[in-house]
């Protein structure tokens, strides 16, 4: 009875042992678990996940971007961008260099004055270039710009070629198409200015030859120096005829010297009505004499004296100049011995000038 008792005792001790040590190996998987994972889990992903996709997204679309534009825009155009902005603005003739001419022959190859315009690819004839066309655009393709008037046609074709630009007209009638005319000119950028050469028949090559300038970059002539009493010689009412047959009749009337300044009215006169009038002074300034005109009422135009004195006894002469005016840019004024006055506008140099005499009114 009592070893049966002991008996069952132990058994159930042995069962109590093996169900603990049961429990206690149960415990081992969970130390082993996360011992392996974390070390595993961290060390891989973070060595590959940024080390390839950071180089290969910034490497190459920032290099060929930028790469290409820059050096394919500005590779040739820039040193004609340069040249061709430099044909802007008004161009003003300076002088004659066609070689082998009279000095009355001497004048500009084309219009006195005259004004360009620049746009990428093009040149704009704003005005001055003939036929009173203006705004004329003038592509430097080659291609050609026609316009068209009631009984003609002018077409424009212009390149820019060994640094300078060049352009031709053509003129046709519009009932035939039979050509009138063919000209030619071209502009170069010199250090002395803007040389242009025309050629009326192209045929033939350039004939003309003229040097322009800006109107800032011309010269003035220095000041002679005088005081307004020194032209009272031309105090007055002058009067004289011209044209025709003396068709037309023309006046100066000249006021006496007084607070610095001379004042004159000009006026002419055919089949007895005004055709012309103009308003002329002449003041003292920095100590010189300074001869304005407004012919029509127009806007002031000045003349520097540059040049006074007796050319012989009896005999005064003024010389009034403006290189900056296209024309004329040229005024003299001559007392003769026996009393007549004459005035004669022109160019400074060269060319023909006109000459308009007049006598002391009631003589």
């Amino acid at each position: 009875m009592h070893m049966r008792t002991w008996l069952s005792t132990a058994l159930a001790l042995l069962a109590i042992l093996s169900v603990a040590w049961a429990a206690m190996a149960s415990s081992q998987p969970p130390a082993q678990a996360p011992s392996e994972p974390p070390a595993q889990a961290p060390s891989e992903p973070p060595a590959q996940a940024p080390s390839e996709p950071p180089a290969q997204a910034p490497s190459e679309p920032p290099a060929q971007a930028p790469s290409e534009p820059p050096a394919q825009a500005p590779s040739e155009p820039p040193a004609q961008a340069n040249e061709l902005r430099a044909l802007d603005g008004e161009w003003l003739f300076f002088e004659d260099r066609t070689e082998g001419r009279a000095l009355e022959q001497l004048g500009p190859p084309m219009s006195s004055k005259f004004s360009f315009r620049t746009e990428e690819g093009a040149v704009i004839l704003v005005r001055g270039h003939g036929s009173g066309h203006k705004d004329v655009r003038i592509s430097l393709d080659g291609s050609t710009t026609d316009v068209f008037e009631p009984e003609s046609i002018a077409s424009y074709r212009g390149a820019w070629k060994d640094g300078a630009f060049e352009y031709e007209t053509e003129f046709v009638r519009a009932s035939d198409n039979a050509r009138t005319g063919l000209y030619r000119k071209e502009f170069r950028i010199t250090p002395d200015g803007l040389q242009v050469r025309v050629a009326t028949d192209p045929t033939e090559g350039y004939k003309s030859v003229g040097l322009y300038r800006h109107v800032e970059d011309i010269p003035m002539p220095t000041p002679a120096k005088a005081v307004i009493g020194d032209m009272a010689w031309l105090t007055g009412a002058w009067v004289g005829t011209r044209g025709t047959g003396g068709a037309i009749a023309m006046e100066e009337r000249w006021s006496p010297p007084s607070g610095g300044s001379l004042l004159a009215v000009a006026r002419s006169v055919r089949g007895g009505k005004m055709s012309s009038f103009e308003y002329l002074r002449i003041v003292e300034r920095d100590g010189g004499l300074v001869y304005i005109a407004q012919p029509g009422g127009a806007a002031p135009t000045e003349f520097v004296l540059a040049e006074l004195g007796k050319t012989e006894p009896g005999a005064m002469r003024a010389v009034f100049l403006n290189p900056r005016h296209d024309y004329p840019n040229r005024i003299v004024y001559e007392l003769a011995a026996e009393g007549g006055l004459s005035a004669t506008i022109g160019q400074i140099k060269g060319g023909t000038p006109r000459r308009l005499d007049f006598k002391r009114e009631g003589n």
